[in-house]
């Protein structure tokens, strides 16, 4: 009833709905290709959307074995289907297709270029990050290592939510390399087949990028904890200390197991760090003042701040975005129901206004 705002009389009624976009276009990236597939999915077909998924060209094996098990349990084909080919071949058809009314990508750079084409239809993004760790003097420095080696080097540190810089306290920082460096001893390096931590990148191109960032870092004076090693796409673990912010490493996100260590004076400077980066997903604290890690969390401008813990996705029902370049919408269950449906208003109009009590 409209007669809460002034001059309003009770003489219509509204009927708002929610309803189904239409086609939404899922793209999922090569690290995730079914659990990201599945989390833009499963919300679009609550929503009563039919969804085309257009699996990673690296990929796409796990994703279209997926789709077949979806047919084979009973979905129908014209509801769920899978287009393949490489992005940079048939992307622009996709995303700009006038049949597609909204899109969901994780990736990189490639959605920015996905944003400026895609026209009136919503959008939701995630594009990477450079999530800082920030480990202040009073944190418990042997859960802080536990979590940056977990954090960073999980997946071969190929997660866009993986620790990709640790800003830490002077005070403190001889003693936490020392237990990341220990820890990082005992890290296996090979195949999958061997079931080793340390796996190939998904590249040639991949490791390439990631070998240019080491050695610019070198290059400009960082110290390397680990030899430098690399075997084609195999890149043994490595920690680079003395990170300045005149080096790339400080900046890109390397989607490999290399991690940088910025030494700060004040919580104040690592905070800048993470708010100056271009890429805003995730960070996280490690302190025992949980005053101070409010404090600071807002003061950190990304998606999501973890406190004690590492950057993570999920649960699937928290959350999940990313701030500047990093994306654009919010992930999570409600969040992506949300999104893929659309408002409908129907107003009931009145002769005269209805009855009120008192």
């Amino acid at each position: 009833m409209p007669d809460c705002f002034p001059g309003n009389g009770r003489n219509k009624f509204c009927l708002a709905s929610k309803i189904p976009l239409g086609v939404v276009l899922a793209i999922p990236p090569f690290n995730y290709p079914v659990n990201l597939a599945v989390s833009k999915i499963s919300p679009a077909l609550v929503a009563g959307n039919s969804v085309v998924l257009k699996p990673p060209t690296q990929g796409a094996v796990s994703c279209l074995h997926m789709m077949h098990c979806m047919h084979a349990a009973g979905f129908p084909k014209g509801l769920l289907c899978a287009v393949t080919g490489k992005g940079s071949e048939i992307g622009d058809l996709l995303t700009t297709h006038p049949k597609v009314n909204c899109i969901s990508f994780t990736g990189g750079d490639t959605g920015i270029a996905i944003c400026k084409r895609a026209g009136m239809i919503p959008i939701q993004m995630e594009l990477g990050g450079k999530d800082v760790c920030l480990v202040l003097e009073d944190a418990d420095l042997e859960l802080a290592a536990t979590h940056i080696i977990k954090g960073g080097f999980s997946y071969s540190g190929q997660r866009c939510t993986a620790v990709k810089c640790i800003c830490v306290m002077e005070k403190v920082a001889d003693a936490l390399v020392k237990k990341i460096v220990d820890k990082m001893a005992k890290l296996t390096v090979g195949f999958p087949d061997a079931n080793c931590d340390i796996t190939p990148v998904i590249s040639t191109v991949s490791a390439e990028f990631i070998e240019g960032l080491a050695m610019d870092a070198r290059e400009k004076g960082a110290r390397f904890h680990q030899e430098w090693k690399r075997e084609g796409n195999l890149i043994w673990p490595l920690l680079i200390d003395n990170v300045t912010t005149n080096m790339r490493i400080a900046w890109e996100e390397p989607f490999g197991p290399i991690i940088p260590i910025i030494r700060i004076k004040t919580p104040q400077e690592g905070i800048d760090h993470c708010n100056a980066s271009k890429l805003a997903l995730q960070g996280c604290i490690f302190t025992k003042n949980i005053d101070n890690a409010i404090l600071m969390s807002d003061a950190m401008e990304s998606g999501t701040i973890q406190i004690n813990a590492a950057p993570a996705r999920g649960p699937d029902h928290f959350p999940f975005q990313g701030l500047r370049e990093s994306g654009i919408g919010s992930q999570g269950i409600t969040n992506t129901i949300n999104l893929m449906t659309k408002t409908k208003s129907t107003v009931i109009n009145f002769q005269k206004e209805t009855y009120t009590m008192g």
